[in-house]
């Protein structure tokens, strides 16, 4: 007998497939707009997942059934070990980087009325493609200093701190009256004298790598008890000339550093002007005049930005530019339901920035902070583009990541799809954690 109520006997339950959700939706629907779904989800994501784990238990051919061959060589080979270890740094090292730079930026940013500019700014890269970054940072890496923008910046300021050579690759012929003194520099070969001008003629020194403000070389003219000289490039553009003879076509070579020697020590010194003369004084009579190494030299050249050392760095650096702004974002939208109260009242109290900083905004801003580092990790492991555009192909071993090994284990000249897949599975393996551990948190902020 079905049980009595103020307003009449209660109705009695409607049958299990009559029931509806708390959306007022019948399961039997539900389950029916799911379904396309549910089989697009097992054909593109279940099975390729049981066919690779399946898969990595044979061979290269397919035909054999290798146990955990390929799981033991992925940790025993050399290369596939460094991508390893560059997924282990990426992980550490690209989501605690933009993550930081990311809170950073949004909470200067709340501080300043073009904050709303600079965020936009630092967001933009999030509109450009993998590729297109890479193609982007592999020319801001280019060693050449008037290609690449690092190696332009690091140059110019090596030289502002650091004289560079003005002159390197010169050197005088076997004609000239200079020889070699070791260590790359050059010191005449007979002593000079006050009474007879010097000339140091030169070779070597392409006519558009000299001086913008040479002049035309100039015949030194004795007196005055000094050593008067010339050095010039002794060479004419478009032919003639004479060796050891300045003729009027030939450049003086501004800048270079002449050393009056004696005994071994030096006892004066001079550089040369736009048109090449120089003066030293008296003391330098009877002395040879030497032309140190560091006229020589070859120029700094800046840094090798994908070179073996730099080149997992530089790469994670171009993440960094591109994720910061993701992460920006999302810490700024945190951020803006903080509770300001909280802070005007530690402000009160005495706190100052640093501590409001440190003791409330970050802990108040956990949860979002997890969010960031999470997604951001799981990224990182499947990092590929970038590698695979901005490493070259001498450093490629050295930046290799395991999406990257993927590729060229599973689609190289020598194809082997059982280790592919063996590296597809570990991926899988190094993912699972940080998403069960994004699922429980969320799951937790859900019950609070």
């Amino acid at each position: 007998m079905p049980p009595v109520t103020a307003g009449g006997p209660a109705r009695p339950a409607p049958p299990a497939d009559k029931r509806k959700s708390v959306t007022g939706t019948r399961k039997m629907v539900a389950a029916g707009f799911l379904l396309p779904a549910l089989v697009l989800l097992g054909a593109l994501v279940v099975y390729p997942i049981g066919y690779s784990l399946y898969r990595s238990f044979f061979d290269q051919s397919g035909s054999g059934f290798a146990g955990l061959g390929n799981y033991v060589e992925i940790f025993t080979d050399d290369t596939i070990l460094t991508a390893v270890k560059n997924n282990a740094i990426w992980v550490v090292v690209a989501p605690t980087v933009s993550t930081a730079l990311g809170l950073i930026f949004a909470v200067l940013t709340e501080r300043v009325r073009w904050g709303t500019a600079f965020k936009l700014i630092v967001f933009m890269p999030m509109a450009i493609s993998m590729l297109a970054a890479g193609i982007i940072f592999r020319l801001v890496y280019e060693q050449d200093p008037e290609r690449g923008v690092a190696n332009a910046v690091w140059v110019g300021v090596h030289d502002t701190f650091a004289e560079s050579a003005g002159f390197p690759r010169a050197r005088p012929l076997p004609v000239h009256p200079l020889e070699a003194a070791g260590g790359g520099a050059f010191i005449t070969k007979e002593p000079v004298s006050a009474g007879t001008p010097v000339q140091i003629p030169l070779v070597g020194v392409a006519p558009a790598k000299m001086p913008s403000d040479a002049q035309p070389a100039k015949t030194a003219v004795p007196g005055d008890g000094k050593i008067h000289g010339t050095a010039w490039l002794d060479f004419t553009r478009g032919g003639g000339g004479k060796p050891n003879v300045v003729d009027t076509k030939e450049l003086g070579l501004k800048g270079i550093k002449v050393e009056a020697v004696k005994d071994g020590k030096v006892v004066a010194e001079a550089r040369a002007g736009a048109d090449g003369t120089f003066t030293l004084p008296a003391s330098a009579d009877g002395a040879l005049l030497r032309l140190p190494a560091d006229n020589f030299r070859e120029p700094y050249n800046g840094v090798n930005w994908l070179g073996p050392n730099l080149v997992t760095p530089a790469i994670i650096g171009s993440y960094v530019w591109m994720w910061a702004g993701f992460a920006m974002v999302l810490i700024a939208a945190g951020l803006a339901s903080v509770p300001r109260e909280l802070m005007e009242a530690a402000r009160v109290d005495g706190a100052n920035e640093w501590q409001v900083f440190r003791r409330i905004t970050v802990p108040l801003l956990a949860p979002v902070l997890a969010v960031v580092l999470v997604t951001l990790m799981i990224n990182v492991l499947k990092i590929f583009d970038l590698v695979f555009i901005i490493a070259p192909g001498s450093s490629q071993d050295d930046a290799n990541v395991l999406a990257l090994q993927l590729y060229r284990s599973s689609f190289g000249t020598d194809a082997d799809l059982g280790l592919g897949s063996a590296i597809a599975v570990l991926l899988l393996l190094l993912v699972l954690p940080v998403m069960f551990f994004n699922i429980r948190r969320m799951r937790r902020e859900t019950r609070q």
